[in-house]
């Protein structure tokens, strides 16, 4: 079974969630602030509605009756839902620091241990959605935004946006978080733990292999414009410097 409900804006949020007090309650809230949403009880429900629905954000309980979370995770990541790669927050009741890293290897962009605040949920989507935002029309007024172009990639930073030769490539949040803080670090060793500080915001002392399952699918995506990931053995990652950044705002 599956629910929809329509609000102010067209910002979409899916819902997979069995539990259907905690369903109704969140469909309730993100409609509420104006969000478009759609619900659904089971995974493969919401697989499916990755591709017919289109969402923004999708709100994935780990423990489904049906298909795992975590699978449900990764064949969205793997684009077996569509090419199209929404924000994926997660939703559980296990609070152990390996169920996050494990979330986050898959791809999810932020995890939500129950119970938490639906206020805070609420404001958390908001603040993903507001990290992927389209960019402004020509009519609408709007300040500069910060590009990197690098080779053949370019960042449009604030709109969110990823070029390879021209061609947009659709990231996570994570992996634009990644690709940016690389670019503003070009030419310097980044160890993984100072990227799990810093970019994912994790505790230091963390022993994992999430950086690493990043970065491949980030070089994958990347295509041509991969090689400019560079791997220094032993160490961590860090951006060539065999291109210039140019900068424009």
């Amino acid at each position: 079974m599956s629910a929809e409900s329509n609000g102010t804006g067209d910002r979409r949020v899916l819902v997979v969630e069995d539990e259907p007090d905690l369903r109704d309650l969140l469909t309730y809230n993100l409609t509420a602030a104006g969000f478009t949403v759609k619900a659904t009880e089971t995974g493969a429900e919401g697989l499916e509605a990755v591709t017919r629905f289109a969402p923004d954000v999708v709100l994935l309980d780990l423990m489904l009756p049906d298909i795992p979370g975590t699978e449900v995770c990764r064949r969205i990541r793997g684009g077996e839902a569509g090419s199209r790669q929404p924000a994926v927050m997660m939703l559980t009741a296990k609070g152990e620091e390996i169920d996050r890293v494990v979330g986050f290897e898959l791809g999810a962009d932020d995890y939500v241990t129950k119970p938490f605040s639906v206020r805070e949920l609420v404001l958390r989507v908001g603040a993903i959605l507001r990290a992927r935002r389209p960019a402004p029309t020509a009519a609408q007024a709007a300040p500069q935004r910060r590009r990197y172009i690098v080779g053949p990639l370019e960042l449009d930073v604030d709109g969110y946006h990823v070029f390879v030769g021209g061609s947009e490539v659709h990231v996570s949040t994570l992996e634009m978080r990644l690709l940016v803080y690389l670019v503003e670090h070009r030419g310097r060793v980044r160890s993984r733990e100072d990227l799990l500080e810093d970019v994912w915001g994790y505790k230091p002392g963390v022993s994992t292999r999430t950086i690493d399952t990043h970065v491949k699918r980030l070089r994958d995506k990347l295509g041509e414009a991969g090689a400019l990931v560079e791997t220094v053995r032993g160490t961590g990652y860090r951006l060539s410097a065999e291109h210039q950044v140019i900068v424009k705002e």
